[in-house]
């Protein structure tokens, strides 16, 4: 009887945050559980929708509200398929835990593959929304693993099964880094150590406001789009510029001019056109 009551409270917790087959694991394994909160290693991503406040007032009530279900229907089915646990969503934000209610080793790969289908989603989705005439904005991505404190942390009342520490905060940090990169994903060097068959380029050690220690962060390629002589070209100037190189501004401005849409390269021709060498880069922005 004490077994039939857990099954059903787990269903009912999770049913709607998780796969139906990760509630299954759950029901056959519940010691996997521990609601009053555990110290583990997870994976996060999440993500955000550029300008969606003034896109929505701008829209009527309904119709806002339809574009934003259509759009976090989408983004929520990803993350489940991938085996995530929808943590929160905030408005038009989403955020997605791995490794928790249950175990998955391969978190970060999960996260990063889950990452990058939600790209492909929301840059069509995007389109079709331009094609009608609704300026909606560009999705930006975090994706970060490390260790997070998890549990149910609601109340006696209230069910929240969320996470909480470093890694949770430098997650929304990556995500909100993107603006300033200019790119749509980014990922810590954390994540990108745990998957091997990662593809990306890499944009530097970064120091974020507030933070003392520098963080690695990379740029994937999504469904190979990149040009291949435009990473190759980006990984000599990048190595170039690591190596406090003067020719490393020379080959960034080549590359800016042969490649004027590549939010990396003007991100790195800038700051060494102001005077800023290596890959160390201190952030004033959040």
């Amino acid at each position: 009887l004490l077994l039939d009551r857990q099954v059903r409270f787990l269903r009912r917790a999770f049913s709607f945050y998780v796969a139906p087959d990760i509630v299954k694991k759950l029901e056959q394994n519940p010691d996997q559980l521990r609601l009053g909160g555990e110290l583990r290693d997870m994976s996060f991503v999440f993500t955000d929708l550029a300008n969606f406040t003034s896109l929505i007032e701008s829209l009527r009530p309904e119709e806002g509200g339809r574009l934003l279900n259509s759009y976090l229907d989408g983004m929520i089915d990803i993350a489940k398929s991938h085996g995530g646990t929808i943590d929160k969503i905030i408005g038009d934000a989403v955020v997605v835990l791995f490794a928790a209610p249950v175990l998955q080793p391969s978190h970060a790969e999960q996260a990063l593959a889950c990452a990058l289908a939600m790209d492909d989603f929301a840059v069509k989705f995007a389109t079709e929304q331009h094609v009608k005439g609704i300026p909606f904005g560009d999705t930006r991505i975090g994706v970060h693993s490390g260790t997070a404190i998890v549990g149910n942390f609601g109340g006696s009342d209230f069910f929240d099964y969320t996470a909480h520490g470093d890694a949770v905060n430098t997650t929304a940090r990556l995500e909100s880094l993107n603006k300033q990169l200019g790119t749509r994903i980014a990922v810590s060097g954390s994540t990108v150590k745990r998957c091997a068959s990662f593809e990306g380029r890499a944009v530097g050690s970064l120091i974020l406001k507030g933070k003392e220690n520098p963080i690695d962060v990379f740029a994937p390629v999504n469904s190979g789009s990149a040009d291949e002589e435009l990473v190759s070209r980006y990984e000599h100037a990048y190595s170039l510029m690591a190596d406090n190189k003067r020719q490393a501004l020379k080959e960034f401005q080549c590359l800016a001019s042969d490649f004027p849409c590549d939010p990396l390269t003007q991100f790195h021709r800038v700051r060494l056109m102001r005077g800023e060498t290596g890959t160390i880069i201190t952030l004033n922005e959040k």
